[in-house]
């Protein structure tokens, strides 16, 4: 009987440790439950760290503070709440950046997280559902359409295979200019330099500069102004159905005579005999056309280029290289007037390279250092778009330790960033010697000076920007001296500008030219 008793008590021994830990285990089973449960709701009621950034007004938020200039407004602001500050678009959260450091952060460490655009009206109607490369949505689509578009149409060999087209329509400029010289006449320079790009533009996307059935250019400025509007419509979207500002309206008829502008021109360019090509020379039309019907990339046989494809890409590239090159030189021009050494040391720099017997070509432009820096100097004074193109956040993402919403938009403040105290001397002075035996890049690589963006939004155009830009700004200043009409003096030049699509000069510029070059 001594076993039986043995294994009883055994028995009773793992009886009371069994109800031993489960009285133990339960309550602490629930306390961990009730503990994890408090932690979550606190975690959840706890509020995330967001920027700094003014106190936004009911419906309109802070749209008020915008004023007539932004990019100063957004400087000024940011001077108090920080470089990387809360704002509100009308009912659209934002967050502005201000200094090369944080723009780093934005668009190169988190890239990928801020690489989409956020849908806007104008982008809608005129890009048929964004289908173009500017405003589109981060993509499979948009990175085989990013990617064909640089290849196809903005390579450093298809910028080349143009040199011949932008050498003729500037020869006719300075052509006009020298007569307007022997005549003693003030020009407008502005006026003159836009019709130059204008007509470059033309020419190298769709072989023409105008059509007398259209008006084309007219038609292009509508779609600019457009595209560059406040649209009230885009930060408070219960107002599009009221289209108080009549630009849904506008859009819808700009939209629809520009298709059928673009339809009729690549029907004629189908169309054209084998002998009219080749004379009028192959464009950026006649490219895409080649490429119609195919894969936009070789993997994804879903999206294929067509006919709405081609017309998107056309109005992006238009809208997108209409304006810049030329106000870029526009600013160029009123920084040499304003300060007459740098235009003569520009000038004898043109005369010891370029000789003083023939014009400035594209293959001089590599051994003009100082020309560089003007056109440096100038984009980091006057970006051509003071506030990049929105991105819009993919996600919820914290930067900086300030929390970040999805869906907010970001704002880059470029002109602030290239005026910033803190990374230049005399950041308000324009001084091209800043940049000797330096190595800052304009091209989206050093943040100090971003005119074109950065990382995957980067602008794809810049080879063909810089390039028109520096051949158009050398011929001027090579072939001719420039004097500021009835006895101006340098520093009575009006630098005041405008807030759009771009940032031109709020006053054309008024000057006039004396030729200089022999023969």
């Amino acid at each position: 009987m001594v076993g039986p008793c043995r294994a009883h008590k055994k028995l009773q021994l793992l009886y009371q440790a069994h109800r031993t830990l489960v009285t133990v285990s339960i309550p602490a089973i629930f306390l961990v439950i009730i503990l994890t449960f408090i932690i979550a709701l606190c975690q959840e009621k706890l509020p995330h760290t967001l920027a700094p950034g003014p106190k936004p007004l009911p419906i309109i938020g802070n749209l008020h503070l915008l004023g007539k200039l932004p990019h100063r407004a957004l400087q000024s602001l940011a001077t108090k709440y920080g470089p990387i500050m809360s704002f509100k678009l009308g009912q659209v959260p934002a967050i502005v950046v201000s200094s090369p450091e944080t723009a780093e952060l934005f668009l190169k460490t988190h890239d990928t997280v801020f690489a989409s655009r956020p849908k806007i009206q104008a982008s809608e109607s005129l890009s048929h559902g964004s289908k173009g490369l500017a405003f589109s949505e981060y993509s499979a689509y948009w990175r085989n359409m990013r990617k064909l578009c640089t290849l196809q149409l903005l390579s450093a060999s298809k910028v080349e295979m143009f040199a011949p087209l932008r050498r003729e329509e500037l020869a006719e400029l300075v052509r006009s200019l020298k007569n307007s010289a022997a005549s003693r006449e003030v020009v407008d320079l502005s006026e003159l330099v836009g019709e130059l790009m204008e007509n470059i533009v033309y020419r190298m996307v769709l072989g023409r500069t105008n059509d007398d059935r259209f008006d084309l250019k007219g038609l292009v400025h509508e779609v600019m102004n457009l595209v560059g509007a406040f649209n009230l419509a885009d930060y408070m979207p219960w107002l599009g159905v009221f289209d108080p500002q009549g630009i849904r309206r506008r859009l819808k008829k700009a939209s629809k005579s520009f298709d059928e502008v673009l339809e009729k021109m690549i029907e004629e360019h189908e169309s054209d005999s084998r002998d009219r090509h080749e004379k009028r020379g192959k464009d950026f039309v006649d490219i895409l056309l080649s490429l119609m019907n195919q894969p936009i990339d070789l993997h994804d046989h879903q999206n294929i280029i067509d006919r709405t494809q081609i017309k998107s890409i056309v109005l992006d590239i238009i809208t997108a290289a209409f304006d810049t090159s030329s106000t870029t030189v526009e600013w160029a021009m009123s920084q040499l007037l304003r300060h007459p050494s740098a235009m003569k040391r520009l000038q004898h720099e043109l005369e010891t390279v370029v000789g003083m017997n023939r014009h400035v070509e594209e293959t001089d432009l590599e051994k003009l250092p100082f020309l560089n820096m003007v056109v440096k100097e100038t984009l980091r004074l006057h970006p051509v778009a003071p506030l990049l193109l929105p991105r819009e956040c993919r996600e919820d993402v914290t930067i900086d330790g300030y929390f970040i919403k999805k869906k907010s938009r970001v704002i880059v403040n470029a002109w602030a960033i290239g005026r910033d105290p803190k990374v230049w001397d005399n950041a308000e002075i324009f001084d091209p010697t800043r940049f000797h035996n330096n190595n800052v890049d304009i091209r989206g690589n050093d943040f100090r000076v971003i005119p074109f963006g950065s990382g995957r939004r980067g602008c794809p155009g810049i080879h063909s920007g810089l390039t028109t830009v520096k051949i158009v700004l050398g011929q001027l200043v090579h072939c001719f001296d420039w004097v500021l009409p009835l006895g101006m003096s340098p520093n009575e030049l009006d630098m005041h500008e405008i807030f759009g699509l771009t940032t031109p000069r709020k006053k054309h510029l008024l000057t006039r030219p004396i030729y200089r070059l022999v023969g």
